[in-house]
């Protein structure tokens, strides 16, 4: 019995990150469950077994990028000191894991498609969720007094978010929109503008340091049918 199951998580895995990268290649719409099946390696049939549609795969795969942001937003916010430097490292993160996990690039691409899925039920909101967490994130930099003057939280995560789904959708065709070149050069130019006197020269915009924040692979939930 526990073979089975070892059986069928690897299955399920391997189905939910063969989809991915069908759904990141062809879109999701052209991609045929046939495709994700010979992707995976697997028979139509053991495919079924897990899924029962096209649409039930993307939503797997919207889970397993929602919990691999999770993984990045909940390391920071167990990192002490500055809030807006556990903001600049998980954009880093967050980012980073579009350029890396194709789990995570197909699920905030799938974003775009619910519409065309038929509608929102079950759809798990990425852009949401991340939105949720910068804007509480910028509130606990108010309440240390680390914003500047005048700067509102809720307008500096709309421009942090903004900018973020930018580079996302960007590097769709080119990936150095989600580099860490690109995004230091932002948080140079954003910072000063955020950040309270005293408090800029204490934040990297590269991030604090290689590895502060580790994005784990994106991968499907642990149960089986």
């Amino acid at each position: 019995m526990m073979v089975q199951q070892e059986r069928a998580v690897r299955t399920r895995r391997a189905l939910v990150r063969a989809a991915a990268e069908a759904f990141a290649e062809e879109g999701f719409v052209p991609t045929t469950l046939s495709t994700i099946s010979r992707k995976a390696g697997v028979s139509s049939g053991a495919l079924h077994f897990h899924f029962a549609s096209k649409h039930d795969l993307a939503r797997a795969v919207e889970a397993a990028a929602a919990e691999a942001v999770r993984h990045i937003t909940g390391q920071a916010d167990q990192r002490p000191g500055s809030a807006l430097q556990r903001l600049v490292d998980a954009t880093h993160a967050v980012l980073g894991s579009l350029e890396r996990d194709v789990v995570v690039r197909a699920g905030f691409e799938l974003v775009t498609t619910a519409a065309r899925r038929g509608g929102a039920v079950g759809v798990v909101d990425l852009r949401g969720q991340w939105q949720r967490w910068v804007c509480a994130v910028l509130h606990t930099a108010r309440q240390q007094g680390e914003l500047a003057g005048g700067v509102s939280p809720a307008d500096a995560a709309g421009a942090v978010v903004a900018a973020s789904v930018g580079f996302e959708v960007l590097s769709v065709t080119d990936p150095a929109w989600v580099s860490r070149h690109t995004l230091s050069q932002y948080w140079e130019l954003m910072l000063p503008r955020l950040a309270a006197p005293g408090r800029l020269a204490g934040l990297v915009p590269g991030g604090s340091g290689p590895g502060v924040l580790r994005p784990a692979p994106a991968t499907p939930e642990q149960t089986t049918p």
